[in-house]
């Protein structure tokens, strides 16, 4: 189908890549606890414009610029690494009182959406993951076309995922809202993940 070779076997990869977790879940799930659906929304768009930048980077052949530039693409990861860490700590140092039963400041689902589009834009391993995905599933006769077809085929399928994540993480935070200590532990758990995360990119590619 769309000369895509094993095409249930790739849509099945996709899911399966939906549900590992990932700094853009965390980054996601935080817009979506701290400013509802809107600023979930707007993280998830911020993530897939991240990963379609990488996807066409992918198919124009760049991975083979960033293996040649190894210091380059060492740097955007220790970025990434860094970024992360700085969102755990702003996410640690929140402060959640008994009495703190008023909603966050809101804030807009653009200032969501550059949150995640910068985490999902300093983790350079993911134009590699698309450059080696790609060509598992493409047949001999498979043309340029195919290759978007491709692309729309994951951006689809991730945005209603990550749709489905916001829209739970929401009814959750709903839920969460009126029990301080809950929040307080779900906001330390995502500001320990972000850095754990950020810590474990930056001692993988030491």
């Amino acid at each position: 189908m769309f000369d895509i070779q094993n095409y249930p076997s790739f849509i099945t990869a996709i899911l399966l890549f939906q549900l590992i977790p990932g700094a853009g879940t965390i980054a996601i799930l935080n817009a979506t606890a701290r400013n509802g659906i809107g600023a979930g929304l707007g993280a998830v768009i911020g993530t897939i414009v991240g990963d379609t930048i990488f996807m066409i980077a992918a198919v124009a052949g760049l991975a083979a610029f960033m293996k040649a530039n190894p210091a380059l693409f060492q740097g955007l990861q220790f970025f990434g690494a860094a970024y992360l860490c700085w969102m755990g700590i702003q996410l640690i140092r929140v402060k959640i009182h008994s009495s703190n039963l008023n909603p966050e400041s809101k804030k807009t689902a653009w200032r969501y959406f550059r949150q995640a589009w910068i985490v999902s834009m300093t983790n350079p391993k993911v134009i590699l993951f698309f450059f080696a995905f790609f060509p598992l599933f493409l047949k001999p006769e498979a043309t340029n076309k195919t290759l978007f077809v491709m692309m729309a085929h994951v951006t689809i399928i991730s945005f209603i995922y990550q749709a489905l994540i916001v829209l739970i993480g929401n009814l959750i935070a709903n839920h969460l809202k009126a029990i301080p200590i809950a929040r307080q532990f779900a906001t330390r758990f995502a500001g320990i993940s972000l850095i754990g995360l950020g810590i474990k990119l930056a001692l993988n590619n030491r």
